[in-house]
């Protein structure tokens, strides 16, 4: 496949937005701002674009914060996707945008809806209409990375609607579906910059010298699995409220496995640390703090595990094993900053920090997997070809 460096940018710069909003995501989670802005789509009453600057205070700063940037990289994967489909694209971004245009036409006949939501979607509609006119002009990338991303802007859109829904419905636990799905992104956002790269064709150019055997490959895969599993019990302890259920390490409640019987428990809320929660913390948040951290032991050997596996199989100076040592160093800082959070009563520039750290160590691996499965994998024997 050959390269596409302005693609590759622009893959890149959503990539890093996404990262942006993850992180304003932890601060909004970390601050108790989920609810901050009680209305979506638009907030307290106003078209999110035109919210006045001056309401942006307190844990309003970080709600409306994540929406814009939301905003941002749904935009993002819009643009991306019409670039990977080509010329073909502008048909639908054509009708898409009338689709839009009528929207805001049939807005303007109710009373309920006010005149700068009627302006966003007119203005969106026209202004998509016209572009599509002129815009893509290009062939179509592949039809692999059409594939993708057409994926990459229906995730984006569900993600949003979670997001919305968390707020409309009033569900916390909607918000773990919403962390999880933004992990996942990352991940499809991050695979697309690769690949539309200059390193990914010049790696595919020619067959690799050390090809990494296919046991590792399926190895790494389970490991990525497992980091991957590991933020979304993260994501329910933060929805949950079970961050601080257990507030000491490396015991719990002063013993290896904390007891949650009746007696304990008032014991653990008479003196428990975070005064943010108003409710009572119960045995299941307890044993999902556990859970937390006995994944995060199973993780950490996993990935020196992998390392360990490449090393032995491809050598210590080959790609894969370079990148798969930085891995391990990610996972190393991630426990780290797991225990500093805990000591630290959930301080949230170091939760939200956690939470960018995790979302780094799942990209490294599900790349490392990548990189393993398509440009570093076995070539087939001539035998396996005929059949």
């Amino acid at each position: 496949m050959a390269s596409h460096p302005w693609l590759h940018r622009y893959a890149l710069l959503t990539a890093v937005a996404t990262i942006v909003l993850i992180s304003i995501g932890g601060l909004v989670t970390s601050h108790g701002a989920g609810m901050a802005v009680p209305d979506w789509p638009n907030s307290y009453g106003y078209n999110m674009f035109t919210f006045p600057v001056s309401m942006w205070v307190g844990g309003i700063l970080w709600e409306h914060s994540h929406r814009l940037a939301g905003s941002v990289v749904g935009l993002l994967t819009l643009v991306l996707t019409i670039w990977l489909n080509g010329r073909p694209a502008a048909k639908w971004l054509r009708w898409g945008s009338v689709m839009v245009f009528l929207l805001g036409l049939l807005a303007a006949t109710s009373n309920k809806v006010k005149l700068d939501n009627v302006v966003f979607l007119v203005g969106t509609g026209v202004a998509g209409v016209g572009l599509s006119f002129f815009w893509p002009r290009n062939d179509p990338i592949s039809p692999r990375l059409a594939f993708w991303g057409n994926v990459a802007l229906i995730v984006v859109v569900v993600q949003g609607l979670l997001g919305g829904l968390r707020v409309t419905a009033l569900a916390d636990w909607l918000g773990i579906f919403h962390g999880t799905l933004a992990q996942c992104f990352l991940v499809l956002v991050c695979s697309l910059a690769l690949v539309t790269g200059g390193w990914w064709a010049r790696l595919n150019a020619e067959p690799q010298p050390m090809p990494v055997p296919n046991k590792v490959r399926r190895f790494l895969l389970a490991t990525t699995l497992l980091i991957l599993g590991q933020l979304a019990l993260g994501a329910s302890m933060r929805h949950q409220h079970s961050g601080l259920a257990v507030p000491d390490f490396p015991l719990a409640h002063g013993k290896v496995w904390p007891a949650t019987d009746a007696v304990s428990m008032e014991k653990y809320n008479q003196v428990r640390l975070d005064h943010r929660d108003f409710k009572p913390i119960t045995a299941g948040q307890i044993h999902l703090h556990m859970a937390h951290r006995i994944m995060a032991v199973v993780v950490f050997v996993h990935v020196l595990a992998s390392l360990l596996k490449l090393r032995n199989a491809v050598g210590g100076a080959h790609p894969l094993a370079r990148l798969a040592g930085g891995w391990f160093g990610l996972i190393c800082v991630q426990a780290g900053l797991g225990i500093w959070t805990v000591l630290s009563n959930k301080a949230a520039d170091i939760a939200t920090l956690h939470v960018i750290v995790g979302a780094a160590s799942l990209v490294t691996g599900a790349l490392l997997t990548l990189l393993a499965a398509s440009v570093f994998r076995p070539q087939k024997s001539a035998s396996e070809i005929k059949l």
